[in-house]
């Protein structure tokens, strides 16, 4: 079980929360065309390490909640309201093995 903390309801199991998806990338114009619409919707990443996503608190108070979750270890490392500006922890390269040490 994890805990989202909701800037509006506190901290709630995940299971009230629906994943919504990437909250870094930006809509395209209007006019943009059907390639930057078709990259919007299609084209995605799939980070490793620190990430900032949309969740919808579906099983609460119905807001949109933007969260900072690691990809691997699932760990949050802050959450917020969608016009917060989330602090993104810098990643850590693991040491590099020394052959033979």
């Amino acid at each position: 079980m994890h805990l989202i903390d909701c800037p509006w309801c506190g901290p709630r199991d995940e299971a009230e929360f629906t994943y919504r998806g990437d909250a870094t990338v930006a809509r395209p114009a209007a006019d943009g065309g059907i390639d930057a619409f078709y990259d919007y919707v299609y084209t995605r990443a799939n980070p490793r390490g620190w990430h900032t996503e949309w969740w919808h608190h579906s099983g609460g108070c119905r807001q949109f909640v933007k969260v900072v979750r690691h990809t691997m270890t699932h760990a949050i490392a802050a959450t917020g309201k969608a016009s917060d500006t989330l602090p993104v922890p810098v990643e850590q390269a693991p040491a590099e093995r020394v052959p033979g040490a």
